[in-house]
């Protein structure tokens, strides 16, 4: 068996797309989902093929949840040689989770930060691990600092815009602490006919309808992802917006705000320790 990959979201879009690129090609994928039936139609088609795909069903916008994942990832594995965070969805109303975090905001960063943190140990035992966040790095969204979690005046496009932004922040303080033995890579796919997950109002939805036209498919994205798994960059912190490299020298990406982040993050996350 060749590579081990964690895919969040990966039983649709760039997520799936990637899975069955893996282990097509003889490397073991570890995709994480919502829908069972989805996750069992991967792992059948991997059945025959060289590699392998193992599904592991959970919500992700659930704190719980995801340390529950992060627990059964590192009793099975030694190892990781990659974690590809996709997961992701659009919601045009706000939600709050049973547990009062923003859906957005509880998916789209703090599952991100949880899963990566989470794993940097048996990430740290492969030869070049790599941590690939499809974020969408270097949009100019200013951050609410006082309202991290859009209660004030809800945007769902403006959430979902400010939410990449903590987690260019978030590769930014990853990279600080861990980048010495785990590369860190915020990759932008572009538009991508299956990258509008979620629950939209009716005009919203129209609209997304008329991106999905004109958008690439998904597979268009595997080349660029498993370049970046094969051959992490060398510095600790990247940007990609596909194959080409973007900065990560500007005040997008201030480490004063990660380290502020950081710290916000940890004190609402204490709040969910068991």
């Amino acid at each position: 068996m060749g590579k081990t990959v964690v895919i969040t979201g990966g039983t649709d879009g760039i997520g799936a797309a990637l899975a069955r690129a893996l282990f097509a090609r003889g490397d073991h994928a570890v995709v994480i989902g919502t829908d069972r039936d989805k996750g069992d139609r991967l792992t059948r088609e991997a059945a025959d093929a060289p590699g392998a795909c193992t599904f592991l069903p959970a919500d992700l916008s659930l704190v719980a949840d995801t340390r529950r994942v992060i627990e059964e990832i590192t009793a099975a594995h030694t190892a990781i040689d990659g974690l590809v965070l996709c997961a992701r969805f659009f919601r045009s109303r706000r939600r709050v989770t049973p547990e009062g975090f923003e859906d957005n905001f509880a998916l789209f960063y703090l599952s991100r930060f949880l899963l990566g943190h989470g794993q940097r140990d048996v990430l740290g035992e492969a030869g070049a691990p790599v941590i690939v966040n499809v974020a969408g790095p270097g949009h100019d969204t200013p951050i609410a600092w006082d309202d991290l979690q859009s209660a004030r005046g809800y945007d769902g496009v403006q959430a979902m815009f400010m939410t990449g932004r903590l987690n260019d922040l978030l590769g930014v303080s990853f990279a600080q602490e861990h980048g010495r033995t785990v590369r860190y890579v915020l990759f932008h796919p572009g538009t991508t006919a299956t990258g509008f997950a979620g629950d939209y109002d009716p005009a919203t939805a129209a609209f997304i309808e008329r991106q999905k036209a004109l958008a690439k498919p998904a597979t268009d994205v595997v080349p660029p992802l498993l370049r970046l798994l094969d051959h992490p960059p060398a510095q600790p912190l990247t940007a990609f917006h596909l194959h080409t490299e973007m900065s990560v020298g500007n005040g997008l990406f201030s480490p004063a705000d990660a380290a502020r982040l950081a710290d916000v993050t940890a004190r609402l996350l204490e709040l969910h320790t068991p």
